[in-house]
């Protein structure tokens, strides 16, 4: 259970990171104003908040494997919002990423 736990909380953590970017991205780019950057602003501090929910107690360790989330989901992220079509190099660079979350968080360990 605290395997699924974890990656509910990766995909939290994503989905606040990458939107509240795209927000303070909205309000500066495309000048949609202060409301938008401030939800950003507010989303991308509840982001801050996610590693420090994990089951593992070790930062890097985290922050790390939250990096390779992060990367499959900006890419899903621009697919869903943006219309941007990643191709083959994308995907597999992608997959890639997940399968090092895979190997950092997930692989068994002797007790630290």
């Amino acid at each position: 259970m605290s395997v699924l736990r974890s990656i509910a909380l990766f995909l939290l953590a994503a989905l606040a990171e990458i939107g509240g970017a795209w927000l303070v991205w909205q309000g500066i780019r495309e000048h949609r104003g202060l409301l938008f950057i401030g939800a950003g602003i507010a989303a991308l501090g509840a982001y801050g908040f996610m590693a420090t929910l994990q089951p593992d107690a070790n930062f890097g360790r985290i922050l790390a494997a939250y990096g390779g989330v992060f990367v499959a989901g900006s890419l899903a992220w621009g697919m869903l919002v943006d219309g941007f079509r990643p191709d083959r190099w994308d995907i597999l660079g992608a997959t890639l990423c997940l399968l090092g979350v895979a190997v950092i968080m997930y692989a068994p360990r002797a007790t630290e």
